[in-house]
Formats: C-alpha cells, structure tokens, sequence
C-alpha cells in the first residue's frame, strides 16, 4: 500500500501518520465487537458502547505507537522515514532504505514490542489502583459473574489485547517483529544478510499457513468471525514472507553480479576533440541521445557531453568549444566495472540519468550499464 492510497491523520515526531480507506470499516466492526465483549461485564449497554468506542480507539492508537517504536528507531539510524499507517490487518512503518548491520535491524525489530510491553505495564500499574492483580487479571479475562467499573475493564482489556499483539509479533516468523529478530540473530551468525531473509521468510510463509489452516477450522467449527479473521492474517503473513524471499534472492543476485557482467562494452562515445558543431552534426543529430560519453584517442573516459549543455553553447554561439571542455563528471557519472551490481543500483547516475559509465582501474573506459541492461540481467527471458 503506496502513501498516496491513505488518508492523512497528522503527524507525530515529525512522522506523517495515516489511515488506509478499509480502516474505517474495521474500526466499526471492532467497535462492534467490542459492544458484545464489554457488555458480559459491565451493568448497561451505554457503558458497554462507550468502553467499545474508547477501547477500539485506544487500540489502534496503541498500534500507531508500536509502529512510531520501529520509526523512531530507524530515523535513528539514519533511514528515512515516509510514514505510518493504519490498515485493515494492523500497522506498518513505511521506510527508504534497509538496516546496515545485525544490531541495527534487532534495535529496530525489538523497538514495536517494546511499547507494547511499556503500555502492558501502564495499564497494570493504573489497574492496581483498582484491586490485586488477581482481581485484574480476572476483569481481564472476563471472568464469568464478575463486575467491575468501566475504568477497570477498559484497562484489563487493553493489556490483554497487547499482551496478545505482544505474543504475537514475537513468533520467529517473517515479517512478524519475532521473525525479523531471527533475522537479526541469523545474520550475525551468517555474516549474510539475504541468508537471513530467506530463512526466516521461509519460516514466515510456512506459519502463514497454518494460521491460514487455523482459520479454516475455526469457521468449519462455527466461529465464522475469528476463522475469517485469521484466514485474512495468514494470507498477509504468507505474502508478506513470499514477497520477502523474492526480494532476497533478487538481493542475493545482484551481490553476486559485477557491473562488467552486464555492462554494454561497445558504446557510443564522442572522442574528447570533437568540436560541439561536429558533436551535433555527426553524433547528436536524429539519434535523440539526450547525452554520449566522452573519451580520449587512448580510452580515457573524460565525462559525459549533455545535449541540453550542447545546445546551449551552440545557441551562445560557440560552436568552437571541444566535447571535453563542456563535458560534466559530477555529481560522479561513472563506477568501476568491477563493483557489484548492488552498488551501481545506490548510484546517482544509475537514479538520475538511467545508466552509469563504467571504468577500469585505470580510469579508463570500459562500457556503460543501462536499465535495459539490468532488466535483462533480472529476467533473461525479457531478452527474448
């Protein structure tokens, strides 16, 4: 779910916090839900809305802050953060970037459940004001023929509800909180990041699965409501950890490929002399290139000649300019030809302009990586 496709709630810590469109029909059926739960313990059914009302509220906020835990974590680290939102299954953090170490992605992994056991102790710490924890912990739990006033109940059921997201996001499955902190701990141990993820993904979509199955059986034994709900959760799981792999292997891929693996080794190329009239004349003219590298006579890449800066010193009326002396190398349009194709996808060159030069040890030119390139590279069959 893009950022464009929910609706804009405000911000937080400088973090824009937001609501997908389904959120809204969720909130009124927890709201629901929540009507028949409370009404079992409290005297009125005024009461019993009116804790539903504040109890759905209170935990969708408390979701926010478990998500604004990993945020504020990553924003520590350096990535940056495009916002928070809500949907029909939960939160997500929405971040650019990826964790560069172990300890990195287990501070941010551990940051979410971290609130939720920080509001699991608040809500007990006011709860004890109310009784022992025994008499807590039965309001909680519902206890059968027990009462207790509304503060009570909103309490007991709030720390119910994130013990269980607690419990929850700490299973060892990706992409569950639990299954990013094996990550962690398996890439500490690897060394090897996309290891990691496939491991822990794999284990992700196998118990997407049988929450999938459980769901399944809870409808075939009449608890049609949960056994949907659950159903809906290990399809997201499952996609989730599959999406995961992909992005791994693909990750794995592209560590593995050398920009001189894929690059185009016979490019067009301006030599450094040309004067500009003949560069438009011989090279620019019909071809649409928005921009050709430049080179000497011996190979040496002297940077690239943009149509846009061509045009403009022809139009100033210095057609006598040579290639070389209007050709521009910065922000750095090249790599060297031996870096990993994972290196050239962080460029600038690769981001602004499409393709990036490549050169030898040497400086020296060897070719140039295009998205074309790289597309064929990820998907052979492209090609053909």
């Amino acid at each position: 779910m893009r950022g464009s496709d929910t609706i804009r709630l405000g911000q937080l810590f400088g973090i824009r916090v937001g609501v997908s469109r389904w959120w809204f029909l969720v909130l009124f059926f927890v709201i629901y839900a929540l009507n028949g739960y409370f009404g079992q313990i409290l005297p009125n059914s005024t009461q019993a809305f009116i804790v539903a009302v504040l109890g759905a509220l209170a935990f969708f906020a408390t979701v926010v802050a478990h998500e604004l835990g990993h945020a504020l974590v990553a924003r520590h680290q350096g990535m940056a953060i495009e916002g928070v939102d809500l949907w029909a299954l939960g939160g997500f953090t929405r971040t650019r970037g990826e964790t560069v170490s172990p300890g990195a992605e287990f501070a941010m992994a551990v940051a979410g459940p971290a609130v939720n056991a920080l509001v699991i102790g608040i809500c007990v710490a006011l709860g004890l004001a109310f009784g022992s924890f025994r008499h807590f912990l039965d309001v909680a739990l519902l206890e059968s023929g027990l009462h207790a006033g509304a503060p009570l109940v909103l309490l007991g059921w709030l720390a119910l509800i994130n013990f269980v997201l607690l419990a929850f996001n700490l299973l060892p499955a990706f992409p569950l909180d639990g299954g990013r902190i094996a990550r962690a701990v398996v890439w500490r141990i690897t060394g090897d990041p996309n290891r990691a993820t496939r491991a822990c993904a794999r284990l992700g979509a196998l118990f997407g699965m049988v929450v999938i199955a459980g769901g399944v059986a809870l409808v075939l034994e009449s608890y049609t409501t949960s056994g949907l709900w659950f159903v809906l959760i290990g399809l997201f799981l499952t996609q989730s950890a599959r999406q995961a792999l992909a992005q791994a292997t693909v990750g794995a891929l592209i560590r593995d490929v050398t920009v001189a693996d894929i690059m185009d080794r016979q490019p067009v190329t301006v030599p450094s002399q040309t004067t500009l009239l003949d560069a438009d004349a011989d090279y620019f003219r019909g071809g649409g290139a928005p921009w050709l590298v430049v080179a000497d006579d011996d190979g040496r890449y002297r940077g690239l000649l943009l149509k846009e800066r061509l045009d403009h010193e022809l139009r100033e009326g210095r057609p006598a300019l040579t290639a070389v002396e209007v050709s521009v190398d910065s922000p750095p349009w090249r790599i060297d030809a031996s870096a990993t194709l994972e290196a050239a996808l962080r460029s600038d060159g690769l981001r602004r302009l499409g393709a990036i030069v490549a050169v030898d040890a040497d400086g020296r030119l060897a070719g140039v990586l295009t998205l074309p390139n790289i597309r064929r590279a990820m998907n052979p069959s492209a090609a053909l």
